[in-house]
């Protein structure tokens, strides 16, 4: 089956055990979370967020946007001038508690991505997941233990592709059709989730984030 509609294969948003997870995050994804959370009264331009896994910066940008303060870091320097720092290593107490945590977590590692946000974070966490990882086995403590306040599900695709960034329907001249010679164009398969933690809420409600792609996208979102 062709790679580019292969569901099976595009479903497996997963990399080796000793590789990075990097999977860049279109910057309007973002912008569709913190709208949704000023839309809900929270004032973001008067708190502080952590963007533990910020690869090169495509997350930062919409935050930097939204919020009065931004702290990133990376375990992977990608070049971009962030602290090199393994959010999973060393006790809480080294770290800097803040007002929010919100990443697009590496996929393996998305659950003591949660657990340490949670424990660092004074009011809300926010993790960027696909949707397979609501229904897969073995996080039933994660949903029922410390249940997320909100499932925001995406109603339209959020293109993430490995190692870059490509506007969603552009060429993407990674993925060369051999039958053509030519760039496919940038898609996937996969859906994906922000799901939201509040401080002090434990009942869970799914909401949908209407398609809002192109009204959210800004110039220079994309590398050249």
């Amino acid at each position: 089956m062709n790679q580019n509609t292969s569901s099976a294969v595009m479903q497996q948003r997963s990399e080796a055990k000793d590789s990075l997870d990097d999977f860049p995050t279109p910057p309007w994804a973002t912008r569709a979370l913190t709208e949704w959370l000023i839309d809900g009264g929270y004032p973001l331009h008067l708190q502080d967020v952590h963007e533990p896994a910020a690869n090169r910066g495509h997350m930062v940008k919409p935050l930097r946007e939204a919020f009065g303060h931004v702290m990133a870091s990376d375990v992977e320097d990608y070049g971009f001038g962030f602290p090199q720092r393994d959010y999973l290593f060393g006790l809480d107490e080294h770290f800097d508690r803040t007002d929010w945590t919100i990443t697009n977590p590496p996929f393996r590692l998305a659950e003591q991505f949660i657990a340490r946000a949670l424990r660092l974070s004074r009011i809300g966490v926010a993790m960027l997941v696909r949707n397979a990882y609501l229904e897969s086995e073995g996080r039933e403590q994660l949903f029922t233990g410390t249940p997320p306040a909100y499932v925001l599900q995406f109603a339209e695709r959020v293109v993430m592709l490995r190692g870059r960034l490509v506007r969603a329907g552009a060429e993407d001249h990674a993925n060369i059709d051999p039958a053509t010679g030519k760039p496919r164009k940038a898609s996937t398969a996969t859906a994906y989730t922000w799901l939201v933690w509040i401080k002090g809420e434990t009942d869970t409600r799914w909401r949908r984030i209407e398609k809002c792609r192109l009204r959210l996208e800004r110039e220079g979102d994309y590398p050249a």
